[in-house]
């Protein structure tokens, strides 16, 4: 089976930062054709430069909280590109609860954000996956990657908010999965343990440094780089995972094989 995405047309979210654009460049430097969307267009102006509207890179801007956004989304990619193979949900927001507070709204704003928007605009990915099958008459027509975090199982008091959305996107892996696996489009998921991102970066400065907690109870004694996440992202867009879906792939440098109650995720 090829590991290969040259050809295809990927959509990657949360391009402007860390992981996501980690992916986009990639996904590009291999030969797909990529829509790099997020909300800050001067990032993605700034980190694309002159890759932006020309060659197998473009860039969206727009708030995919809102239902029109996602679908002048899906406009503007079929308008580049003609089609849409990958669907990689990469944007993602990092808050902390406060578990006793009745006022904080941090579960309801980390659903929105990471869980809905997410499910939304894999809904519209897919029906686009489907209308274009016509063409392609036996094997996978699309592929959709969530990222998660290890979150999901392994918690803080004051992460309740993420693990909670964490938890709600490794579920809804599973559950898009088999309902699209009759049209075979695949959803798997890749759930993460620390990573420097730009959430890390905000984390760490709002809390206290958190490398040296991280590192003690991370097996292999480091935090990842960005692009460390982007193989198993490719793995699972490619026809290398052919026969994988519903699957949350970790990647965690031993994280989760711990103390459950371990330092934070991100």
């Amino acid at each position: 089976m090829s590991f290969s995405v040259s050809g295809k047309t990927a959509i990657v979210t949360g391009a402007a930062n860390g992981i996501g654009l980690a992916i986009a460049r990639d996904f590009a430097d291999r030969g797909a054709n990529v829509i790099c969307a997020d909300m800050d267009e001067a990032r993605l102006k700034e980190k694309l430069g002159a890759q932006l509207d020309e060659g197998n890179m473009r860039y969206f801007a727009g708030d995919l909280r809102q239902r029109l956004t996602i679908a002048n989304l899906i406009s503007a990619t079929i308008d580049a590109f003609d089609q849409v193979d990958i669907l990689v949900n990469a944007s993602r927001q990092v808050m902390t609860t406060d578990v006793m507070d009745m006022d904080d709204t941090s579960v309801e704003v980390l659903l929105e954000q990471n869980m809905m928007t997410s499910l939304r605009l894999s809904q519209q990915v897919a029906k686009r996956m489907i209308k274009q099958a016509a063409d392609k008459p036996e094997g996978t027509v699309g592929t959709i990657v969530n990222l998660s975090s290890i979150a999901a199982r392994n918690t803080r008091p004051e992460l309740m908010g993420y693990s909670i959305a964490s938890a709600a996107m490794e579920q809804m892996t599973r559950s898009m999965a088999l309902a699209l696996a009759p049209e075979r489009i695949r959803v798997n998921a890749v759930a993460f343990g620390s990573v420097m991102s730009s959430s890390l970066n905000s984390a760490m400065i709002e809390h206290g440094d958190w490398r040296d907690e991280i590192e003690d109870k991370t097996p292999l004694g480091r935090v990842a780089a960005a692009g460390e996440l982007v193989g198993a992202v490719q793995f699972l867009a490619s026809e290398a995972s052919a026969f994988m879906t519903g699957e949350v792939v970790t990647v965690d440098g031993g994280r989760s094989l711990l103390d459950p109650v371990a330092a934070p995720a991100h």
